[in-house]
Formats: structure tokens, sequence, C-alpha cells
């Protein structure tokens, strides 16, 4: 190991409390194939946990595994007393844990606000109060709220995306590359809605190719390498590991992102 797996907290106070334990997790999309070979993670409640390495690390698969889309050969996945394990995507949303995928996370054909409506899909009563936070969060979304989602950018689709999966005031947030294919300027209005949405009270595990970006934001951070967390510690701790920028970060200033 590089960085110390016993570090919990970054610059700011984060709660003791485990929510999400994931541990000694085998799992693939289809039988014979273990994409993830052991793979384990902790969140913390009001923890921005980033997960990062090269492609085909399982980063990817991680955060389905946990949101029940590839199936669990051995190990177990804890979302506070509850076992994940077994659980389909809906079971998994009532409990509260939402997911953005990167690619295919808003519904084309409707308008902003009918979005934002199928994204609170399993609550009861009136949702015009957390609508209105989701605008005041994200006011690109007020402002255009009557207009199709296809038609928005690839940053706007993302934030309407990140918005409807808030609506259900998940517990745990994941997000799985939110930066991807996105322009510098636009990255950084991501990165810094992540960083909002965090300090508004939600867990968040941030799955990202971007690793510096992420690592910078991050309380803690795990590098997958072959199905399993190779690394673990403070965001910080891990952008400064001369181990770590030589086989993740790449070789220069590694610790400015």
């Amino acid at each position: 190991m590089g960085v110390s797996q016993s570090a919990i907290t970054g610059d700011r106070q984060i709660s003791s409390k485990v929510i999400l334990e994931v541990r000694d997790i085998v799992a693939g999309y289809v039988d014979g194939v273990d994409i993830l070979q052991g793979a384990n993670l902790l969140v913390h409640e009001g923890e921005l946990i980033a997960v990062i390495g090269s492609n085909g690390a399982g980063k990817s698969t991680l955060a389905k595994t946990i949101f029940g889309l590839v199936p669990i050969r051995s190990g177990g996945i804890l979302f506070g007393a509850i076992s994940l394990v077994g659980l389909q995507p809906e079971q998994i949303v009532r409990n509260g844990i939402s997911y953005v995928p990167q690619i295919a996370n808003v519904f084309p054909s409707l308008s902003i606000s009918d979005n934002l409506d199928m994204g609170a899909y399993t609550r009861e009563g009136n949702i015009s109060t957390i609508k209105e936070k989701i605008y005041e969060t994200f006011p690109i979304l007020a402002k255009r709220c009557n207009q199709r989602a296809g038609t928005l950018s690839g940053g706007e689709r993302q934030m309407l995306a990140m918005g409807r999966a808030m609506m259900l005031e998940p517990r745990l947030l994941i997000l799985d590359e939110p930066s991807a294919a996105l322009s510098p300027i636009l990255v950084q209005d991501i990165f810094d809605l992540v960083q909002k949405i965090n300090r508004a009270g939600t867990s968040i595990i941030l799955v990202e190719q971007n690793a510096r970006k992420a690592l910078a934001i991050a309380d803690r951070g795990y590098i997958m390498h072959l199905g399993k967390d190779e690394f673990t510690g403070k965001g910080s701790d891990l952008l400064n590991d001369p181990e770590v920028a030589k086989l993740y970060l790449g070789v220069g200033k590694f610790n400015k992102p």
C-alpha cells in the first residue's frame, strides 16, 4: 500500500459514522469473468470520496455494483444496517442512494421540468419545495425549465442528471465520470457543483478519470487497479504521494490539479 488507510478526514470535520461499507467484493457482468476482485470501500456520513484509476481498473464497475447493476459473486455491501447484496436498483433508490451514469442519463424528449419530476417518481406528496431547491443549486435549469433535455449541451445535461438524482434527497450520491467529454470550463463548473452538493450534507462517491481534480476536492480517495483498491487515503495525501503520481497522475507537478 502507498498511503495509510487509516485517514478518515480531509481538511474539514467529517462524521465518524460509516454509512456505506463495501467489503471484499467480487463481481462481473458475465459468468466466469470477474471485473472486481476483492474491492473495498468505506464512506462516512458527509464524506466526498473519489474513486480513480486507469481505464479498465474497475472503478465504474464498482459504482454499478453498489447500485445493483452488476451481479455480486461474493463479499458484502452494507448501507447502514441494510445489506444491498441482491437488491434491485429501485430498492436501493428507496433506501437512500442515487446514481448518475456517465451516458444516457436524461430523457431527451422530455423538458427539464419533466425530467426532474421523473427523478421524484418514488416520492410521495408535493415535490415543489425540493424542486425549487434543485433550481437554486442549478440556476441554468430554472431559466430553461421548459426546454427539451435533448437540446442541452453536455454540461447542462450533466447538471440536469445530477439535479434529477437529487430530487429524492439521497443520503449517498454516486456520480460516474461526470466530467467526461466536457470542456475545461464546464469541468470546473461540474466539480464546483459536486462540492456544493456535498457541503449541503450529501455523501458522494465520485468516480472520475480526471484524477487530479477529483483528489483535489475529495476528503479521501481510492485508487483502483485490476479490480482492487490499490491505494487509499486523504485526497491531498494521494495527490502528493510520489508513487501514486508516477503510476496514476503522470510525471511532473502533480500537486497542481
